[in-house]
This record gives C-alpha cells, structure tokens and sequence, in this order.
C-alpha cells in the first residue's frame, strides 16, 4: 500500500454519458499536453466526470428543498474525505469531528485496516459517517485483469457490510488511477467512483501548519478534500482546517450530500 504517491488524477476515459464536455474549439494536441501540466490538483481530464452540481442539475425537478440537514444548492458546502484507513489516529479524528459536529467520508482499506480496526468502522458509521471503499490492498486498478479487480472491490465492501450493516456505494481509486475497464466494473458491482479536487499532500509533511495552509488554499465551494489519517500531522491539522472553512462560509457535508438531490451512479466518476 502507498498512499505516498496518491497526487494528481490521470486522465479518465469517460465511463458512458459525458456531462461537461466542451463544445466548438479543441486546442492541439500539444497545447493540450502543456495545459495537463498545469492542472497540478485535479488532472487534465474533465470531460469523463461529473462535478457535485451537476449531479444536483440532473435530480428531479420538484425535489424536496432540504436533503437531511444542508441543500447544497443553496448552501456553500464541502466534503471532508480521508482515504487508507481506520489507522491508530482514527479514534482521536472521530473525536474531532463530533466536537465539530462535523460529518466525513472515510474511503477505507481492507487489508491491515479493516481488519485491524473493526470497532472503529462501527463507530463511524454510526456516528454519521459515510464509509466507502480505497480498495482491500491498495492496488493500482488500472494495471490488475478483471477477476482481481472485482476481488480488490469486493472485499472490503462484503467486510464493511458485516461490520455496518450497509454495503458501500462509494469507492475511491488507489491514486486515483482509473479507466474504461475500472468504470465497467464498478458499475457491474454497483459503485460509483469519487476523486477530490483539494489534496495537502499529506504524506509529504509532518507540519499540521503546511497541510491547513494547503487545504485552505485550494478549497472552494463544492471541493472534495483529501486527507489521509494514517499520518501524524494529519489529525492534527483537521480542527484548524475545520475552523478556517467555517469561519469562510463553507458547510461540511458527506460526499453523497454533495450530490443530493441526486445520487452518486455505479459506473460514474465524481469530482469538482
């Protein structure tokens, strides 16, 4: 498992319908290859996903106005997400967050993790946590055949299952690597896929000062953080991240309010 070189998204090939592609004037290839490089945070490929307001865009005309607590139409809402856990630093981040009063999206691993920390996957989901899938031994998607694919996204849902009650419709992709084949088997499996838009590289610093400041330098409305707990400067950093954001305006929200009234479809890759 290396969580380390969890950066940038690479280029997604769109999984079916495209919502966001752009019309009339394309650049070339090479003036598109320069702008790749220069999207540091959310990769050059955005015409394979679908971004929070759009889901909401598709939803039903004549949806309800509030969808649990927050109606992110109206709301400037942002999601907290952390990947590669339960770690020894879960329960302490749990703590945080209800004294925030602050709900989460943990994209949790199975081998050395699930398994280690059973208590503590009961615990958030019960205390209102959205509990997903990182995969069951963090490999690269992309690089495995079918069969393995379905068995690294199978098992830690049929142990989430066990462990909550609740099978996960979530999952988010080791580095964030995924293709047509990943998106044919997660709709297959009933999963949608979430990337993020906001990373403090993490994994690089030990200095829960340089991770706020990252996160709160990229953050915007409808932004997807990702976090992981399984480093020590991480937790740390959350109740200043926490602070900043709300004294900003921002709401924090799970991933699936994010979307609502819509709802994250199998097959479909989210991100801002």
């Amino acid at each position: 498992m290396s969580p380390s070189t969890e950066t940038v998204p690479p280029p997604i090939h769109a999984p079916g319908k495209t919502r966001a592609r752009r019309r009339g004037f394309r650049p070339p290839a090479l003036a598109l290859a320069a702008a790749c490089l220069a999207l540091t945070l959310s990769g050059c490929a955005r015409s394979g996903t679908t971004a929070p307001s759009a889901a909401r865009a598709e939803a039903a005309h004549g949806a309800p106005a509030a969808f649990g607590a927050v109606d992110c139409r109206r709301a400037r809402c942002i999601a907290l997400t952390f990947d590669a856990g339960p770690s020894e630093n879960s329960a302490r981040l749990l703590d945080i967050l209800k004294e925030k009063k602050v709900p989460a999206t943990f994209f949790l691993l199975g081998a050395r993790h699930i398994e280690r920390y059973p208590e503590l996957v009961r615990r958030m989901a019960a205390e209102g946590h959205e509990v997903a899938s990182h995969t069951w031994d963090h490999k690269i998607l992309t690089r495995l055949p079918d069969a393995r694919i379905r068995e690294e996204l199978t098992r830690p849902n049929d142990a989430i299952e066990r462990l909550t009650g609740r099978r996960p419709t979530l999952m988010r992709p080791p580095q964030g690597r995924t293709d047509a084949k990943v998106h044919a088997i997660c709709k297959e499996l009933g999963l949608a896929e979430v990337l993020w838009s906001v990373t403090a590289k993490d994994y690089t610093t030990d200095d829960p000062a340089l991770i706020t400041e990252r996160v709160l330098a990229q953050a915007s409305r409808d932004g997807i953080i990702l976090l992981h707990d399984i480093y020590r400067g991480t937790v740390p950093a959350v109740p200043g991240i926490v602070d900043a954001l709300k004294a900003r305006g921002y709401v924090f929200v799970t991933v699936p309010q994010l979307l609502a009234p819509g709802r994250a479809e199998a097959g479909e890759v989210y991100r801002p």
